[in-house]
């Protein structure tokens, strides 16, 4: 863990484009496409999107909580809102090299295990080590650009944690000492969007978090802080592009 929420997740991509979802979240992403491999850093989504790739593709990521990403990449949210770059875009050319490298020598550590351990391990097995080194090297990296980088925003917990309770945006400004404008602003920076959409995108979230534990759908926006049933169906077909129901059954992403 990098501080408080941060994550390494894996992938394997599918036979079809992937629905990624959007969570408020900035994510640190290592993919096995092309000839050497690649680093790229996916920033907040208002939207959801589909992500391409060859199946078999694996990607190994780290997730930074909503207001985390901003400290270890080095540039505001909203400058990588609905984006997809290249790591060499914000940082030093050299420094991703470097990075690259070493994420690239323990896909090579692991290939020689394989040869040597082929009658011994599990393919599964071995994958799961390599993507844990992976996601090793990049929580490293993470920490080292955290060192030099600026604290992180007083406010950022209170505004997450408001507008998580559903608290409007006038509420939250005054919580957290603010005006609406400064809010906006800090929310920007931090998040890539307004604490408003924030509050959405995270109430998406626990609804879909509800509904995939089987809660019937009224029952998840009541919960979850919507206003009805209907109100829940256009808010998910709004921010995902498919209904709740094709989206839990998988087609959706």
């Amino acid at each position: 863990m990098i501080g408080r929420g941060a994550a390494v997740w894996t992938r394997t991509a599918g036979t079809g484009p992937q629905r990624v979802l959007p969570d408020g979240c900035t994510d640190l992403i290592w993919t096995e496409a092309g000839p050497g491999g690649e680093l790229l850093v996916a920033g907040p989504d208002t939207r959801a999107r589909l992500a391409p790739g060859p199946p078999g593709t694996r990607a190994v990521g780290l997730r930074f909580a909503p207001g985390q990403g901003p400290a270890v990449l080095g540039v505001p949210a909203h400058e990588l809102r609905d984006q997809l770059v290249p790591l060499a875009a914000l940082w030093p050319g050299a420094e991703v090299r470097r990075l690259a490298e070493r994420i690239a020598d323990a896909e090579r550590t692991a290939e020689a295990e394989r040869t040597a351990e082929a009658e011994r391990t599990a393919e599964a097995e071995r994958t799961a080590a390599r993507q844990a080194a992976q996601g090793r090297l990049l929580e490293d990296a993470a920490v080292g650009r955290l060192r030099t980088a600026e604290p992180p925003d007083p406010v950022l917990a209170a505004i997450v944690a408001g507008v998580s309770r559903g608290t409007g945006v006038a509420g939250v400004a005054a919580a957290v000492g603010l005006g609406e404008r400064q809010l906006h602003r800090r929310s920007l920076a931090a998040f890539g969007y307004g604490a408003k959409t924030l509050g959405r995108v995270l109430r998406l979230n626990r609804a879909l978090d509800l509904a995939r534990t089987g809660v019937p759908f009224a029952e998840v926006a009541v919960t979850a802080g919507y206003a009805d049933q209907a109100h829940l169906a256009r808010e998910v077909r709004t921010l995902t592009g498919v209904p709740l129901g094709r989206l839990l059954q998988g087609s959706g992403g």
